[in-house]
């Protein structure tokens, strides 16, 4: 059954059904057994509570995935409280899906056994020390994620579960066949057609446009001829990469004290543990160790705990951080003494101290040029931010200019060429500077200079102070300017009209049975024949394939217009069917089974909706 689901994660649909169900693993974790219902739930699913908690935690995790994936953009979609609404009613649908599921699984009676739960957290890569499963490792993650051993496995019951579910959805779909075949065959079809084009623009330049027709089309359509508005910018550009600073020997000892515990590896302890579902079970165990029994055999024989019996009850080495209470308060102190029985959370254990390793610090000598260099950019970092206030307050108070924040830098101000919205400069190529330039607060009234910016901070470490030197509002070009565009552009229509007008006469002559004739008085011919595919996107296949099949020995016309805006007379003479490789019908096969189980997993998620009880609670409009 693992091997089922791990096979079938890697099916296309389901990574994205499944992603629906793993984003609400991870936010809500095992909410459901650490939180209590305090009467303000954000929803309830046929009576089970969905907490302000889970929807927080849910909210905060979709917040920040969002953030990511967006970067800028995201800070100023974040500005909108309605946006912040729409990502938190987004996390609550998706923790109300995760709890249909999870339901509905349980109304079909689906479940995953302790040997299944055991061989996915054995086989999951994160705890693995060099591709085997790493006791330690496992433990020091899930108390870090505020599991137990218990409340994992039972979140990954839960996962798997619902991923049995959306197996047993759309694992069903496939085709018969003869459907198969026939799919291909109108997939692959091949038509064998023949081309006249029409000259559009040799039609052109025989066409004649009045003053008239030129100044009624700029009426018309002043909006199609606009000058952007541009800017020009005179900027000061601080880099705390350009400030070059020293760190000597005394700054080093002085840094290194400061952090010692950066370079030093904490006390830790290596253990081994016998756990047991009884008191009486684990006083039998320590009355056997005690006897000289085996703690490795034993282990393996008699602990109830699969993962670290498999280890022949080794946990490996523990940290402070990562050692449980149990064995922290068991007072082993020295190598190889036992502990009487203890009482835990998951029954009784009896626990063995294995090995000590003292505390170890990295000596100055070995981490010197790591520290010389943190004191460096430290010191830097710190000039930056000097540099940065004093260029501040010298753009301020000298308002009318760039000079005062030129005499602070140390630099003189860069300015640039014109440029709009669309064609920024590289060098303030950057979204919280092109904001400022573009938002409208630097610009001066009515022509008159505008202000200087604030400083303006990107990527952490550069920062700029800037100014629109020049500015040109948005403006309609005259009609002087635009007049041979235009005149171009009405040439043009009437030449495309004129030559659709001769394709559908044509047409109709060839169609008539007088094609040669007319083809020849309009000194046209049609082109040598060749196959179209459906894999064309050009207007002509396009065209090609919309047409009706020709009678035998009789070909179809239809009229066209090719890249270059010239219209063309398209003669379909065959239709035949193709042949498709074994793999791409296969891959199409694939495709349509995909998408089919991925409709037949929306309908199962809008019946499980509109049959459940929802009930929206407080919280699901908090803000």
């Amino acid at each position: 059954m693992m091997d089922n689901l791990r096979a079938a994660s890697n099916h296309v649909v389901l990574k994205i059904i499944l992603g629906l169900i793993c984003l609400s693993f991870i936010l809500t974790g095992v909410g459901n057994y650490l939180i209590g219902g305090n009467g303000d739930y954000a929803a309830k699913v046929n009576g089970q509570e969905i907490s302000r908690a889970q929807l927080e935690r849910a909210f905060s995790s979709e917040r920040s995935r969002q953030q990511q994936q967006l970067g800028d953009q995201f800070s100023q979609l974040a500005s909108n409280p309605a946006y912040l609404q729409q990502v938190r009613q987004q996390a609550l649908s998706q923790l109300i899906d995760e709890r249909l599921l999870d339901q509905y699984a349980k109304d079909l009676g689906l479940a995953i056994s302790d040997a299944q739960i055991k061989q996915a957290i054995f086989s999951q890569p994160a705890f693995q020390t060099n591709g085997k499963f790493d006791n330690a490792k496992y433990l020091g993650i899930i108390n870090n994620m505020g599991f137990s051993a218990d409340q994992y496995a039972e979140a990954l019951r839960k996962q798997l579960t619902t991923q049995q579910l959306v197996a047993s959805v759309t694992g069903t779909d496939f085709m018969l066949t003869s459907e198969t075949d026939a799919l291909a065959a109108l997939v692959s079809q091949e038509r064998l057609v023949r081309e006249a084009t029409i000259n559009v623009s040799a039609l052109s330049a025989k066409q004649t446009v009045s003053d008239e027709e030129v100044k009624n089309y700029y009426e018309q359509n002043k909006n199609n001829f606009m000058t952007p508005e541009q800017f020009r910018v005179s900027y000061i550009k601080l880099d705390a990469a350009s400030l070059q600073e020293t760190a000597s020997e005394s700054d080093i000892q002085s840094w290194y004290d400061q952090h010692q515990a950066d370079y030093t590896q904490p006390q830790r302890s290596r253990f081994s543990i016998i756990q047991t579902k009884t008191e009486a079970d684990a006083q039998s165990v320590l009355d056997a160790l005690k006897k000289g029994g085996d703690f490795a055999a034993l282990a393996k024989q008699k602990s109830a705990d699969p993962i670290s019996a498999r280890n022949g009850g080794d946990m490996g080495w523990l940290e402070p951080d990562t050692t449980p209470d149990e064995l922290k308060n068991a007072g082993l102190t020295q190598k190889g003494q036992l502990s009487g029985v203890i009482k835990s959370s998951v029954g009784f254990i009896v626990a063995r101290l294995d090995d000590v390793q003292a505390q170890q610090v990295k000596p100055l000598s070995a981490v010197h040029d790591d520290i010389a260099a943190k004191v460096k950019q430290e010191k830097a970092v710190d000039a930056y931010y000097k540099l940065q206030q004093k260029v501040s307050d010298a753009a301020s108070n000298d308002n009318e200019s760039l000079a005062g924040a030129e005499e602070a830098a140390g630099v003189k101000a860069v300015e640039t060429g014109w440029f709009s919205h669309d064609t920024p400069p590289a060098e303030l190529n950057f979204k919280p500077v092109e904001q400022a330039i573009f938002n409208g607060g630097l610009v001066g009234e009515n022509g008159a200079p505008g202000s200087n910016s604030d400083i303006i901070t990107v990527d952490g470490d550069r920062a700029f102070v800037l100014r629109i030197s020049a500015h040109k509002p948005e403006a309609v070009k005259p009609l002087s300017e635009v007049t041979a565009q235009i005149t171009d552009m009405l040439k043009t229509e009437k030449a495309q009209k004129e030559a659709k007008a001769q394709a559908e006469k044509l047409m109709a002559d060839l169609k008539a049975g007088k094609g040669d004739e007319a083809m020849k008085a309009a000194n046209l011919s049609f082109s040598a024949q060749k196959t179209l595919t459906r894999n064309g996107q050009d207007a002509i296949t396009q065209s090609a394939f919309t047409m009706p099949l020709p009678e035998k020995d009789k070909p179809g016309y239809a009229v066209s217009e090719d890249g270059q805006g010239n219209v063309v007379l398209v003669a379909l003479d065959q239709v035949r069917s193709g042949s498709m490789p074994d793999g791409q019908k296969k891959a199409m096969i694939q495709g349509v089974t995909q998408n089919n189980a991925q409709i037949a997993f929306e309908a199962l998620l809008s019946n499980l909706r509109k049959e459940g009880k929802i009930k929206y609670g407080a919280a699901a409009q908090a803000q």
